[in-house]
């Protein structure tokens, strides 16, 4: 099952931001926001709030569950067909990865956050040879990896080198500074 989140993610009535994995980057992997929503909303949770078009939902949780990222999984598999990678973090959680961003750009979107299941996953970021990329830098913090990208994603020779890698482990995701900063702020209890 794709669908993954972290031990001790769900406290009550705390937001949970979910992450999902490769959807709407292109004509492939085409998922509408209102078939999100309805998804999580078949398993009880509430105050369903999507993001943008790239697979971001913010919601209450119903109850206590290990797993919620596996629960909208089978959801969106049930309801939509698509088996999705899904990973969440806190409000809480996103509050400490908003504070530990150790770069400050004035453009958002030079600025990108991995999320990661382990920490472990972080390796293949750990084995570069950052200043061969420079002026690109990465820093890796627990389950996250900020990207300073002066250049911008697309033009970036550091992510390019990673994806030639073997990845970051089962499941990975990135978001832009300015979509980070829009789920902490939307995650917010």
């Amino acid at each position: 099952m794709l669908g993954v989140t972290r031990a001790g993610d769900n406290t009550g009535a705390m937001r949970v931001v979910g992450l999902l994995r490769g959807v709407n980057l292109g004509p492939n992997r085409r998922l509408k926001m209102a078939d999100l929503r309805a998804a999580v909303e078949s398993l009880g949770h509430t105050d369903v709030e999507t993001y943008l078009q790239s697979g971001n939902v913010v919601f209450t949780p119903a109850g206590r569950s290990k797993d919620l990222g596996a629960g909208i999984t089978a959801a969106l598999k049930d309801a939509v067909g698509m088996d999705v990678g899904v990973l969440t973090r806190t409000g809480a959680q996103m509050a400490k990865i908003v504070a530990a961003n150790p770069y400050d750009r004035e453009d958002p979107t030079k600025v990108v956050v991995t999320f990661l299941v382990r920490a472990a996953d972080a390796s293949p970021a750990k084995e570069i040879d950052l200043p061969s990329f420079a002026p690109e830098d990465l820093t890796v913090r627990g389950t996250e990896i900020y990207f300073d990208l002066p250049h911008g994603q697309a033009r970036s020779k550091l992510l390019e080198a990673l994806g030639k890698r073997k990845g970051f482990g089962a499941i990975a995701t990135s978001r832009n500074w300015r979509t980070v900063l829009a789920l902490a702020e939307m995650s917010r209890s």
